[in-house]
């Protein structure tokens, strides 16, 4: 039997699920000299997770990392789902699942490295940006033409959002 196109996910998708470094990040951390450390995330990846939470998708990061500095930005999108030092990513995964009562098949995950794949087995649509790795790539449905950090959030999120008819009309979005 043949898998389906990644655009005949895209309909289904309600809920949308990052990993932060090599996905909403270019995986680049800047390690200051009192041990900070710093990273950069695009705008544009900003402004279309702002869009998604005010057109009512679910929205959620769950993050092996534990800077606070993510979850104040993330927040100030209006994301309130945020897991971050999150060793086991299927616990936070099926905590929200059932929190939300979302069914899986309308998730889409987008992940980038080895900790991200036991979850993206367990989702309708998984991603990932160009720059994964190869294992990640392996299991993705659809791997985005963008790198992480590079738009490849904003990427996923216009696609499915313009398929369902939700993208337009947003042009007083507050996002930053």
């Amino acid at each position: 039997m043949e898998d389906k196109s990644y655009k005949e996910y895209l309909n289904d998708i309600t809920t949308f699920i990052f990993d932060v470094d090599g996905v909403l990040t270019d995986g680049t951390v800047h390690v200051t000299s009192s041990g900070e450390m710093l990273r950069t995330m695009n705008i544009k990846d900003g402004y279309a997770l702002k869009t998604a939470v005010d057109k009512g998708y679910y929205v959620c990061i769950i993050s092996g990392g534990s800077n606070e500095g993510v979850r104040k930005r993330l927040a100030g999108l209006g994301i309130t789902d945020i897991y971050l030092g999150a060793h086991n990513k299927i616990d936070q995964l099926n905590d929200y699942f059932t929190k939300h009562n979302i069914d899986s098949n309308q998730a889409l995950y987008m992940g980038d490295d080895i900790p991200d794949y036991p979850v993206m087995k367990l989702v309708g649509l998984p991603c990932c940006p160009q720059d994964a790795v190869q294992e990640i790539k392996s299991i993705s449905k659809y791997i985005s033409h963008k790198g992480g950090g590079q738009g490849a959030v904003r990427d996923v999120i216009e696609q499915v959002l313009k398929v369902q008819g939700k993208w337009s009309g947003n042009f007083n979005a507050k996002y930053d």
